[in-house]
């Protein structure tokens, strides 16, 4: 089994959502949220603010931990098919942009940070995680628990 720990940004202002599009190296683009891995010896709440640098241009401080989500993907639910199944620990910040310029990650997998309305969301080929860190965002459960989000149509792992 392979296992990320990973921060991400969830961004909500005037109704809208900032994500990124994820282009993998092979396979179809995915709406997701700003963020990624947290590397070696590195705090969660840093990566989370780095990882908004990196893939959008943006500036940004972290508000409020949302929670946390963890999550086995089995192989035939993984993005890339043929690896094991996959342990991700998501950690979810309540995150504002504070300055810069939306622009894609420069030599990086993710691509056009962009403001989307709310209800558009549902309509967009995306990764389980936007659903996650929205619902966390909208229910700001005490526990920091979200309940599992089920996988299907426009949505996957």
């Amino acid at each position: 089994m392979s296992f990320r720990l990973a921060a991400y940004a969830v961004c909500i202002k005037d109704g809208r959502v900032l994500l990124t599009r994820h282009v993998p190296p092979k396979g179809e683009s995915v709406w997701t949220l700003p963020g990624g891995r947290v590397e070696h010896a590195e705090d969660p709440f840093d990566a989370v603010i780095r990882e908004v640098a990196e893939e959008t241009g943006c500036d940004a401080v972290v508000e409020r931990l949302l929670g946390v989500d963890s999550r086995v993907i089995p192989p035939a639910e993984r993005t890339v098919p043929g690896g094991p199944e996959h342990h991700n620990v998501g950690i979810f910040y309540q995150v504002r942009i504070t300055g810069g310029q939306l622009r894609p990650e420069p030599n990086g997998q993710t691509a056009e940070p962009t403001w989307t309305r709310m209800p558009e969301v549902a309509f967009l080929r995306r990764s389980s995680l936007v659903d996650i860190g929205i619902a966390l965002a909208q229910s700001l459960p005490a526990t920091g628990h979200v309940a599992a989000v089920s996988i299907g149509g426009l949505i996957q792992h």
